[in-house]
C-alpha cells in the first residue's frame, strides 16, 4: 500500500515544477530524497524542422526567468555548428547582456526568493530601528540607513502584518526556532528586501537598451541587433563619421551608453554597499549551515565571459573544468564535443530511447520521446522505484555533478583568480570557517553573492572596451559573411554553452540541408535537479538533503533552505514522510 506523506506546496517562490519527496528516520533526520520534475518542456521537438537562425527565438522561451541565457546559448550553437564569426564589440554587448543577467538574477534571488528562509519578518516588528541604524552603518556606507527609513518600514510591514494580509510576506514559517537574526537584523533585511524591488526594475533596462525588450531580449547569430549609430571617430583624414539609418542605424547612441554605464553603476554600488555587506551579517548568525547540504562534492564549470572570443578559452573570465571529490589540487578539462563525457540518462526519468532506459546518450544523439508511466494526478506519492521524473539525469563520465554559482568560484579558486582568492579568504576569515564551509548550504550561498562582486566588477572594464573600439572607429556588431544558408555546409553540428546564473548551460544542434535535424538542452537545474541514474546515484538536489533533520516536519524550513541555496527555477511540492509513512501535514498556497 503507498503510504502518505506530506505536501509542502510551494517550495520555491518562482515559476516552474519541481517536487520532492523525502523520507526520515525516528529521529526525524532525512534518509533518502527523491527530486521530481513534474512538467515536461518540449522545446527540443518543437525546433525540429526550424531554420537555425530562428532557433534562439524559440529556446529563449525554456525559461522565463533566465530571460537571455537559452537565446545566448542557442545563437551560439549555431556559429559553433557554422564556424561563424562574431564582432568584438557583439561580444563585449554579450558579456555585458549576461553580467547584467548575473547580478539583477543574484540580488532577486538573494532577497526575493531565499533570503526569508533567514529572515524573520514579523520579527522586525520588535526591532528598535535606531539599533537598525547602527547596525546597518557599522557594516556598510549605504545612503539609506537612518532611523527614520527604517521606522517607516517597521510602520510597513506593521500594516501588512494587522490586516492579516502579508501580500509577498505570506507563508513563511515566521517564528520557527530555525531563525536565528536579531530583531533589528531582521528589520534590515526586510528594508533590503523592499529596497531590491525599486532596484531590479531599473537596472533591467540594460537588456532593453541592448536587446530592444526585457524580458526576452532580441539577438542574432553571428553578432547583435544593436548596431551603434554614434559619432565613431575619424577615417584616417580627420574627418568624423556619424551613421544615420542603414546597416548601423539604431537607437543605441551616446546617450543609451551613457544610460548603460548609469546602469552598471548602480548595480555595483547596491552590490558593494547592500548585498555584499548583508550576506555576510547574515551568514555570522548561521554559521551551523556552513557543515550541511554538501551533496555530492563534484563541481563542473563550462567557461563563460570571453575576452577574445569563444574560440579562446584563456580569455574566459570563468575558466571551464571539473573538480572531483573537493580536490582542488586538480582540474579534469571538460570537452562539450566528447561523446564520452556529457551523457543524459533516463533510468528514472519519463522518456524512452530506441536503446532501452539504461543507456546514456550525447546530446549530439540525444533523444527526447515522451513515456510518462507516473501516477494519474493528483497523487500522493511517487514510485519511486520506478521513473518518477521529467528531467533526465546528465553525467559527466559517469558522475553527477553540481553546476552553479559554488562551482564557478572553486574553479576560480583552484585556477588561481586573485579576487576570487581575496574574497574567499576575507568571507572564511570573518566567519571564522574553514574552506571546507564552502562545500554546503551557506558556503552556496556566499559563493553566488562573491561571484556577483567579480561580475559586477568586470563589467565596467567591457564597458570600458566597447567605448574604446567605437572611438577608434569600429562599430561593427554583425558579421554578415555566413547568414545566407547557400553559404553552410550541407550537414553540420555544435554547441553553444555559457555560464547560467544557476549553472553550467548548453545547447547541442545537428543542422541538415539548412533545417534543424536534432535540437537538445541540457540545464543547470538538470544537472542539479535530475533523479538518480541507473547506478543508484543521486543528483545533487537528492544527496544535498541527506542527513538534514528537521525540527518539525511540518515546517521543513530546513529543505527550503538547501534547495534555495541552489536557486532552482522551478516551483515543486516538498514531501516528507515520518518513520511509518503516515502523513503529517499538507499544507497548499495558491
Amino acid at each position: 500500500m503507498t503510504a502518505e506523506r506530506v505536501v509542502v506546496d510551494p517550495i520555491t517562490r518562482i515559476e516552474g515544477h519541481l517536487r520532492i519527496e523525502a523520507e526520515t528516520d525516528a529521529d526525524g533526520s532525512i534518509t533518502q530524497a527523491y527530486s521530481s520534475g513534474t512538467m515536461v518542456r518540449g522545446i527540443e521537438i518543437i525546433l525540429r524542422g526550424r531554420d537555425p537562425r530562428d532557433a534562439w527565438a524559440f529556446a529563449q522561451r525554456i525559461c522565463g526567468v533566465c530571460t537571455l541565457v537559452h537565446g545566448i546559448a542557442s545563437v551560439r550553437a549555431v556559429e559553433d555548428a557554422l564556424d561563424y564569426s562574431i564582432p568584438p564589440n557583439a561580444q563585449l554587448i554579450r558579456n555585458l547582456m549576461i553580467a547584467a543577467q548575473y547580478v539583477h538574477d543574484h540580488v532577486m534571488h538573494f532577497y526575493h526568493l531565499h533570503a526569508l528562509d533567514w529572515v524573520d519578518v514579523v520579527s522586525a516588528l520588535k526591532a528598535d530601528p535606531r539599533a537598525t541604524s547602527e547596525l546597518a552603518q557599522s557594516i556598510s556606507n549605504y545612503a539609506k540607513s537612518s532611523p527614520g527609513y527604517f521606522s517607516d518600514i517597521q510602520k510597513r510591514v506593521k500594516t501588512f502584518v494587522e490586516s492579516g494580509q502579508l501580500g509577498i510576506f505570506a507563508n513563511g514559517y515566521w517564528g520557527h526556532p530555525a531563525y536565528k537574526l536579531p530583531p533589528e537584523a531582521n528589520l534590515m533585511a526586510v528594508a533590503h528586501y523592499l529596497e531590491a524591488l525599486e532596484w531590479q526594475r531599473d537596472v533591467a533596462r540594460l537588456h532593453a537598451i541592448f536587446g530592444g525588450k526585457n524580458p526576452h531580449p532580441n539577438f542574432l547569430v553571428g553578432g547583435t541587433p544593436s548596431a551603434i549609430a554614434i559619432s565613431a571617430g575619424g577615417d584616417g583624414a580627420g574627418r568624423q563619421r556619424r551613421f544615420r539609418g542603414g546597416a548601423e542605424g539604431t537607437a543605441i547612441n551616446t546617450v543609451g551608453l551613457q544610460k548603460v554605464k548609469t546602469i552598471i553603476e548602480r548595480m555595483r554600488d547596491f552590490v558593494d554597499q547592500v548585498y555584499v555587506p548583508d550576506t555576510l551579517a547574515i551568514a555570522g548568525f548561521y554559521k551551523d549551515w556552513a557543515f550541511q547540504g554538501e551533496g555530492i562534492g563534484n563541481f563542473m564549470t563550462y567557461g563563460d565571459f570571453p575576452e577574445q572570443g569563444m574560440d579562446d578559452p584563456s580569455s574566459y573570465l570563468i575558466p571551464s573544468g571539473v573538480i572531483l571529490d573537493r580536490d582542488l589540487s586538480r582540474v579534469y578539462e571538460v570537452d562539450l564535443n566528447a561523446e564520452d563525457q556529457i551523457q543524459e540518462f533516463v533510468s528514472h526519468s519519463w522518456y524512452k530511447y530506441r536503446d532501452g532506459k539504461d543507456v546514456g546518450l550525447h546530446p549530439y544523439q540525444g533523444e527526447t520521446e515522451l513515456d510518462y508511466t507516473g501516477p494519474k494526478p493528483p497523487y500522493d506519492q511517487l514510485d519511486v522505484e520506478q521513473d518518477y521524473s521529467w528531467m533526465k539525469s546528465p553525467r559527466w563520465r559517469g558522475k553527477p555533478v553540481e553546476v552553479g554559482p559554488l562551482a564557478r568560484v572553486l574553479m576560480l579558486y583552484a585556477r588561481g583568480h586573485e579576487q576570487t582568492k581575496d574574497l574567499v579568504h576575507m568571507t572564511l576569515n570573518k566567519l571564522d570557517l574553514p574552506v571546507e564551509g564552502l562545500y554546503s548550504t551557506l558556503g552556496r550561498t556566499a559563493a553566488r553573492t562573491l561571484e556577483t562582486k567579480i561580475i559586477a566588477d568586470a563589467m565596467g572594464t567591457w564597458y570600458d572596451n566597447l567605448i574604446a573600439n567605437i572611438k577608434a572607429g569600429d562599430v561593427k556588431t554583425f558579421n554578415e559573411t555566413k547568414w545566407e544558408p547557400s553559404t553552410w555546409p550541407k550537414k553540420a553540428q555544435g554547441v553553444g554553452f555559457m555560464e547560467a546564473p544557476r549553472g553550467a548551460l548548453a545547447h547541442w544542434i545537428v543542422i541538415e540541408d539548412e533545417k534543424i535535424a536534432n535540437y537538445q538542452a541540457v540545464v543547470p537545474s538538470t544537472w542539479n535537479a535530475g533523479p538518480r541514474d541507473a547506478e543508484g546515484n543521486d543528483g545533487p538536489y537528492e544527496a544535498a538533503l541527506a542527513g538534514h533533520k528537521l525540527h518539525d516536519p511540518k515546517q521543513p524550513i530546513e529543505i527550503l533552505r538547501t534547495i534555495h541555496s541552489f536557486d532552482p527555477c522551478i516551483a515543486c511540492a516538498v514531501h516528507v514522510t515520518d518513520p511509518e509513512g503516515e502523513e503529517l501535514v499538507k499544507v497548499k498556497v495558491r
